[in-house]
């Protein structure tokens, strides 16, 4: 029988333009990430607003939502370095009740004033985060074991210094970090503030790529980026002074969105934490002390979970044995939906904190709803698995 020789190029050509429309697909997703996560939070909203009416994106509920996600959203900024450089923390919950506690005994039981209350609590984060960063890059415990021991051990020390009953009231200086506003006019000097950083940052960016002869997207896509953050940054400002102003907790995200997004990008630390993460040997043989730069971002997460404890405190205005109950899911979660990569090497501080505003409007909508507490729980687990899904299916390991 005479075999069909046309057969196999066609089939080769058909395979080959296969292949071709699932790179671009790849490079597209990838490239526009971003516009995508933010798609699915105003998919999220507009559902949740159908369903209650409109209550869901009132002043009042979006300020009480975005006061909600910071808490998340802090323990994200430190879990995005950590999942970038290759590792996993388990115990983040757990040590953000267990310091958020010991905020609450020192102000409450020993009646130190929060100049003193704040940076203790903060240095006790750094500790433990060290302590945590030490089992696993100079003993060589996988981090994951380190953090689910450390997820037990510090939820008990939290039980035991609280004696299981919660520590309450905490004192007015101390809740204002979690209740209290920024006065509507300093908020709207500090939208004209970002709006003119924003601005000139693009600017300088735009120069230093002509400067080295690097492409450059065409003008009129940098003005319509300007323009769409300048009209983000209007009714950002404008709905929430609508309802008491700028929630302090949203400002020390933003203040935290800014630092870290400046050390991943623009410092050699944050360069090396995505070497680190995408090829640790290679990164070790060049030179580079891997283990102090694992070591440094454990420490980082230490401390976020010490601003998370502070606030989380605040916000309740009493210190709580369950507090951070699931906190290390949420975080971890948060990554993930917003485009860090299980495998290290790839992510962004402004991706897993739309991440958590995805987690959080997800845990808001449904609490409006009266939704059973299992099915949240569902939803949320189904979510994870299916960013990770994503990440995988995109193949992508690039920032």
């Amino acid at each position: 029988m005479t075999p069909d020789v046309t057969s196999s190029p066609k089939r080769s050509a058909a395979g080959g333009a296969g292949t071709s429309s699932g790179q671009r697909f790849k490079q597209l997703f990838t490239r526009y990430k971003l516009l995508a996560l933010l798609l699915a939070v105003t998919v999220i909203w507009i559902f949740f607003s159908f369903l209650t009416d409109g209550a869901f994106v009132t002043p009042r509920n979006l300020s009480n939502l975005l006061r909600q996600m910071s808490i998340t959203g802090m323990l994200a900024c430190g879990m995005v370095f950590v999942i970038i450089s290759g590792e996993i923390d388990l115990s983040v919950g757990s040590l953000l009740g267990l310091l958020g506690g010991v905020a609450a005994i020192l102000d409450v039981s020993h009646h130190w004033p929060i100049q003193f209350t704040v940076p203790a609590v903060m240095l006790l984060g750094i500790a433990v985060g060290l302590f945590n960063g030490w089992w696993s890059t100079y003993l060589r415990v996988p981090s994951f074991i380190v953090g689910l021991g450390g997820m037990l051990a510090y939820r008990g020390v939290l039980l035991g210094v609280t004696g299981g009953s919660t520590i309450a009231p905490v004192s007015s200086n101390l809740v204002f970090i979690g209740q209290g506003y920024l006065p509507r006019m300093a908020g709207n000097v500090l939208a004209v503030v970002l709006f003119a950083l924003l601005v000139s940052l693009t600017v300088r960016q735009r120069q230093n790529r002509l400067r080295y002869s690097l492409p450059v997207v065409p003008l009129w896509q940098d003005g319509m980026k300007i323009v769409a953050a300048g009209l983000v940054l209007v009714a950002f400002v404008t709905t929430l002074n609508q309802y008491g102003g700028i929630p302090v907790p949203v400002l020390l995200l933003l203040a935290l969105l800014g630092i870290f997004t400046y050390i991943a990008t623009q410092t050699v630390f944050g360069r090396r934490i995505y070497a680190v993460g995408s090829n640790l040997e290679a990164t070790r043989l060049s030179g580079v002390n891997t283990n102090r730069v694992k070591l440094m971002i454990f420490a980082l997460m230490g401390l976020m979970c010490a601003l998370a404890g502070l606030v989380n405190t605040a916000r309740l205005a009493a210190g709580s044995p369950s507090a951070g109950t699931m906190g290390e899911l949420d975080a971890i979660a948060a990554c993930f939906i917003g485009g860090t990569s299980m495998r290290g090497g790839s992510g962004t501080v402004y991706g897993a904190l739309i991440g958590a505003l995805v987690m959080a409007s997800l845990d808001n909508g449904m609490s409006m709803l009266d939704v059973d507490s299992y099915w949240q729980m569902i939803v949320k687990g189904g979510i994870l698995v299916l960013a990770v899904w994503i990440d995988v299916v995109s193949g992508s390991n690039q920032r």
